[in-house]
């Protein structure tokens, strides 16, 4: 199973940082090349412990549902979502926050499983561990910027 872990310093405070990570508004946002919207669970707003968002996106140019729920968390650091359902046979990603030197430094784990056997492993070593490292990049230049920006206030209610 790939491993993917990245790291982001942030200048901001823990709690900022903790909750634009599980802010579904902002994954929109951070997402919105691939169309990915919330449709059901909960569709806005922060995600909490126990409950679960069902996603649709158009990767690879096919529209697919992913359903995870938050089975762990710890505010102001960490929380994990687990897949319920979608196209990976597993999925896990655990987000996790401290102060190293004056920043938050945002850590993600997020480990998955491909289906399909030998040609899932083919798969995750010829494009998608490449591909998840880039969307979840992203996802993470886009907490980076709204959380130093003061644009978080934009997503989290905070006016």
């Amino acid at each position: 199973m790939p491993l993917i872990k990245l790291q982001t310093e942030i200048e901001s405070s823990l709690e900022i940082c903790f909750d634009l990570a599980r802010s579904i508004d902002l994954h929109t946002i951070s997402t919105a090349h691939t169309k990915e919207k919330a449709i059901e669970g909960k569709t806005t707003g922060l995600i909490g412990l126990g409950e679960y968002v069902t996603f649709e996106a158009t990767h690879f140019g096919i529209k697919q549902h992913l359903s995870a729920h938050i089975t762990a968390y710890e505010r102001p650091y960490y929380f994990k979502d687990e897949l319920i359902k979608g196209a990976f046979k597993s999925l896990t990603h655990i987000h996790q926050f401290e102060y190293v030197g004056g920043k938050v430094l945002m850590t993600d784990w997020f480990e998955f499983e491909s289906p399909l056997g030998f040609l899932g492993k083919l798969a995750n070593h010829l494009f998608l561990t490449k591909y998840m490292t880039k969307l979840l990049s992203e996802r993470n230049r886009i907490i980076k910027e709204f959380a130093e920006s003061g644009r978080y206030k934009e997503v989290l209610n905070l006016m």
